[in-house]
């Protein structure tokens, strides 16, 4: 019977490759110019592919500065990407090689299966553990942290209202109402961001215990009396009649709001619907919708992913990966939670993963054998 075994890198310093992105619109770079310096440190050697920063702004001369060379990033003990890699790119992969990024290994097994039969350590950032020593790492957490940002300025923009209240010799003009759906990171910067420009903002999450993050941001909580608490501080599916219920009682409560953005996903499953066609029409005219659940389906039954429709006078934009839009400074967590995840498979200069350790357990989705 084959024994599973650790991927251990060859004699000298461990090479990290990092290849360019080759999908359409993703600009961010896995690795920046101040963390390979800090790999370099630690005696790593890091090898960035010609233009692989250039979407973030970040010239190949910037990495050289920092102590990378220019070249096959492919080739290395460890390649470090941000987008699923696709068939050809795992092709590139050397074998007995080491694959940190995302890789949907939920929703994408084929995936998975590819670098298993390549001969891939592979280890996926979105199943990095939610515990507080690997919150550094949670690269899902840091990256919905920027997509609920742009979202709300996406959603300003779309607005044929202001969001702050305004007081002018004209008279007053109200604040606009604003309504997040799913209060997870980045529900949370949603509600932070549209509180920042002025809006009145609301929360709400079949998660009871986040009701008090939600006001400790100044907003109030929608109580829908619906709750589904899950495991790892994700929420479980709703049974039937709770869906059928919780849609009804929002229906009723939408329509009340000039901007809802909505952010529930189910790790591994179509987003749930939250917002009807119905509650879409009972809107007000100008009234804006920001699904940032298309890229699984959708929170809007009227939603077209990665589209700007206009639908009963309601504006519906559901944006895909949002991140890549701010490149530079998504690149940048992103980049801090890849080190920090290499950094814990180092040991004195080798690759030597502990696989005792839970957080490297739990991340790895396949391994080397001998």
């Amino acid at each position: 019977m084959t024994a599973e075994v650790a991927a251990t890198s060859p004699p000298g310093p461990v090479t990290v490759g990092v290849p360019r992105e080759t999908g359409a619109g993703e600009r961010r770079v896995a690795l920046v110019p101040k963390v390979v310096e800090k790999l370099r440190g630690r005696g790593v050697e890091v090898v960035v592919e010609s233009g692989a920063g250039v979407g973030a702004l970040m010239p190949d001369a910037l990495y050289t500065e920092a102590g990378a060379m220019i070249g096959d990033a492919w080739a290395c003990d460890v390649v470090v990407k941000v987008a699923v890699p696709t068939a050809e790119e795992i092709g590139r992969l050397r074998p007995g090689s080491t694959f940190i990024g995302f890789l949907a290994p939920l929703t994408s097994p084929e995936t998975v299966e590819a670098l298993r039969e390549r001969g891939v350590t592979a280890f996926a950032m979105e199943s990095v553990p939610r515990i507080s020593r690997a919150q550094s790492m949670d690269a899902l957490s840091s990256q919905a942290g920027v997509a609920g940002y742009k979202a709300v300025l996406l959603a300003a923009e779309r607005s044929t209202r202001f969001f702050p209240m305004l007081t002018t010799a004209a008279g007053t003009v109200k604040p606009a109402q604003a309504l997040i759906l799913g209060v997870g990171v980045a529900g949370l910067q949603a509600l932070a961001t549209a509180k920042r420009l002025g809006a009145r903002t609301t929360g709400y999450d079949v998660r009871p215990e986040v009701a008090d993050q939600v006001r400790s941001l100044g907003a109030q909580w929608l109580d829908l009396g619906i709750e589904a608490v899950g495991e790892g501080g994700y929420a479980r599916e709703l049974t039937d009649d709770e869906r059928a219920e919780q849609q009804k009682r929002l229906e009723e409560a939408i329509t009340g709001f000039d901007v809802v953005i909505t952010t529930a996903n189910v790790p591994g499953r179509k987003a749930p619907t939250l917002v009807t066609a119905h509650a879409v029409e009972g809107m007000r005219p100008g009234s804006v919708v920001v699904d940032m659940a298309g890229e699984s389906g959708g929170n809007c039954e009227l939603t077209e992913p990665g589209e700007i429709v206009v639908k009963h006078d309601v504006t519906i934009a559901s944006p895909l990966n949002l991140p890549a839009t701010m490149p530079e400074h998504a690149s940048e967590l992103y980049s801090r939670n890849v080190s920090a995840l290499l950094e814990l498979m180092l040991s004195d200069g080798a690759l030597a993963p502990d696989w005792d350790d839970e957080v490297l357990a739990k991340s790895c989705v396949t391994r080397k054998e001998a």
